[in-house]
């Protein structure tokens, strides 16, 4: 019956782990890179602002996701490391958190445009230092939560490969996935250097590969300890 439960808590995790890659690691940013073209959001956001809201759902929907996961996997987890265990939800909690504020900036960033497409020239300039402003601010938002955000996925993929819940290679390259998105993005963005989106490409794959491991063999059942037989 354990057996069972830990298998079935595996496979559960594994369709959270598909669902959190689409709702908060790719559909949003895809949609909201169309929306800001090459011009920005501040210029484009007003002409999308279905898209904006959908993208700011999705992102709420895939922070949430996170915060399942931690829960869902709390109870297999602590049989390991409680510690661990709860250090996965309180990132995951921070996550949900740091996501609403970025969300809250996005929002921002569309109603000023709406506001900016309405001006005309006469007040373009003033909206262009506010944009200038919320754009500051949806960007420390944003880097903050990247941060928080794959430090989860990271601490996620350690106790997987520690515990040896699944095989360790495929654990392995969701750590190294996770360094080189920290490394290729959320650091150059923290120190002023622009994103190497192609090293945070990898880890897509990685946690598509996780999910689906998952989704079929579940979490890799711990060996019981030998009995000893002491003899009189």
């Amino acid at each position: 019956m354990e057996m069972t439960s830990t298998k079935s808590v595996g496979r559960l995790i594994g369709v959270l782990m598909l669902l959190h890659l689409a709702f908060a690691l790719m559909v949003p940013f895809i949609m909201l890179e169309r929306v800001r073209g090459a011009e920005g959001l501040l210029a484009n956001a007003a002409g999308s602002p279905f898209q904006v809201h959908i993208a700011v759902l999705l992102l709420f929907v895939g922070s949430a996701l996170a915060v399942g996961i931690a829960i869902t996997a709390l109870r297999v987890f602590r049989e390991h490391n409680e510690t661990m265990a709860f250090w996965l939800l309180a990132l995951a909690t921070a996550g949900f958190a740091l996501q609403a504020v970025d969300n809250g900036a996005i929002l921002s960033i569309l109603s000023l445009s709406q506001e900016y497409a309405q001006a005309g020239v006469a007040k373009s300039e003033l909206f262009q230092s506010l944009g200038l402003v919320a754009g500051a601010a949806r960007k420390w938002a944003h880097y903050s939560y990247l941060l928080v955000a794959v430090s989860w996925i990271f601490l996620l993929y350690s106790m997987l490969f520690r515990f040896r819940l699944i095989p360790r290679a495929l654990a392995a390259l969701g750590l190294i996935g996770c360094l080189l998105q920290i490394y290729g993005v959320t650091l150059r963005g923290v120190f002023g250097y622009p994103p190497m989106t192609v090293l945070a490409m990898p880890l897509a794959p990685i946690q598509l590969a996780a999910a689906l491991w998952l989704m079929v063999k579940g979490f890799a059942e711990r060996q019981p300890p030998l009995s000893v037989t002491v003899k009189s």
